[in-house]
């Protein structure tokens, strides 16, 4: 994914691409500082976190945005998250989420909301990534609650 990303930051240089580069210069800012940070180069699960991570900073931005009537802003940052998508992995539908919870719960038979650990300790290497982490917690704490 590394090399992806570096490939497709010289081909938006190339092709003067400002919104593609700007985003890109901006993951590849991230990936940098992370690497410092962990003292090794990334893999393609810890670029998919960094990514994520922007896609959800992206995301909070938006609602701001909103609050504010910036509409100039808001379609801005969707074409960002946009762009970070690409990198993503493909992104499972609900049924398909809500399958894999419904066989963590199977598996755990957790008795009460105190066993959420537990469930998204199962879930989180199946999911993440492939869908967004907090709307499976929302699911969790709700099939929890039942």
């Amino acid at each position: 994914m590394r090399e992806k990303i570096l490939e497709d930051l010289k081909q938006a240089m190339k092709n003067q691409d400002k919104e593609i580069l700007t985003v890109i210069r901006m993951v590849k800012g991230a990936m940098q500082m992370e690497e410092l940070k962990v003292k090794h180069p990334l893999t393609d699960d810890e670029m998919i976190t960094i990514i994520t991570r922007e896609i959800k900073t992206r995301k909070e931005s938006i609602s701001e945005f909103e609050k504010g009537n910036r509409t100039d802003l808001i379609e801005k940052t969707e074409q960002e998250i946009k762009i970070l998508e690409q990198y993503m992995p493909e992104q499972l539908s609900d049924d398909e989420v809500n399958k894999i919870i419904d066989e963590a719960f199977s598996t755990l038979k957790p008795a009460a909301p105190s066993d959420m650990g537990k469930i998204m300790g199962l879930l989180t290497p199946k999911l993440k990534g492939k869908t967004d982490m907090s709307l499976v917690s929302k699911k969790v704490r709700e099939k929890l609650g039942k």
